[in-house]
């Protein structure tokens, strides 16, 4: 049973960084893809980045390309979320997920972290 535990939101002012990370355990990853989905108040969750754990297969929503940048450590045990340039609009609970490459749907979740940025 994979878990995935994320850290490192917190309050931003609108033109900050903020660093989020996601610590996996519990399997082997190597063939799963790690991705990043936010909600925000009164809005259902979206995409925002995936990543292979093998560190290939990036994609981006339209809306943070350019200002977020996923990674994952080569312990394929570590992923992150570099946000710069934060909006108002970012302020969402992110959450951290996994699914096996070949999957259909994200198999696990994490519970999710804060981020909040003032304008």
């Amino acid at each position: 049973q994979v878990q995935l535990v994320e850290s490192g939101g917190g309050l931003m002012q609108a033109g900050g960084s903020l660093r989020l990370s996601c610590a996996a355990s519990g399997g082997s990853l190597s063939t799963y893809v790690m991705g990043w989905f936010r909600q925000a108040p009164g809005k259902e969750r979206e995409f925002v980045a995936s990543i292979a754990w093998s560190g290939d297969y990036i994609n981006y929503a339209d809306s943070v390309k350019g200002r977020f940048t996923i990674s994952r450590d080569n312990a394929e045990t570590m992923g992150h979320l570099q946000m710069n340039s934060l909006k108002p609009e970012d302020t969402a609970v992110y959450y951290c997920a996994t699914r096996d490459r070949f999957a259909a749907t994200w198999q696990y979740w994490g519970q999710g972290t804060r981020v909040t940025v003032s304008s």
